[in-house]
């Protein structure tokens, strides 16, 4: 699997997160959804084979776990070792580039975690 490059765009253009058409775009919206920021915090500075992932990502499906962690390694932010064992031992670990987004997600759970009492009254206060 290869990196989707847009013909005729710089490489300034193709950075652009504002641009319809640009890899910026692409990249955002693979990794802005629940699944994959719950498995990059999952990580964190860890190497966890599959199961123990699917074990601590609650809710999470093996299909959903599988196509987020091919995302992730496609996107060069988690690393898959596949170790020559019957049956194979596969572990993942988190990039340099996923150490670095981890460190964005870390600032969101704090968010969340300070503000959740503000957006559940609020979230009462609308529905009712």
């Amino acid at each position: 699997m290869g990196t989707k490059q847009v013909s005729g765009l710089s490489a300034e253009e193709q950075a652009d997160i504002s641009r319809a058409d640009s890899l910026a775009r692409e990249i955002f919206s693979d990794v802005a959804n629940k699944w994959a920021l719950l498995i990059i915090e999952t990580l964190g500075d860890d190497t966890r084979r599959f199961s123990d992932l699917r074990n601590r990502v609650d809710g999470i499906s093996h299909k959903m776990l599988t196509q987020n962690l091919r995302m992730l390694e496609r996107n060069g932010l988690v690393e898959r070792t596949v170790y020559p064992t019957v049956p194979p031992k596969v572990e993942y670990t988190l990039t340099e580039a996923g150490q670095g987004l981890r460190a964005t997600v870390d600032t969101m759970c704090e968010w969340t975690h300070r503000y959740f009492s503000h957006i559940e009254s609020a979230r009462q206060s609308f529905d009712s």
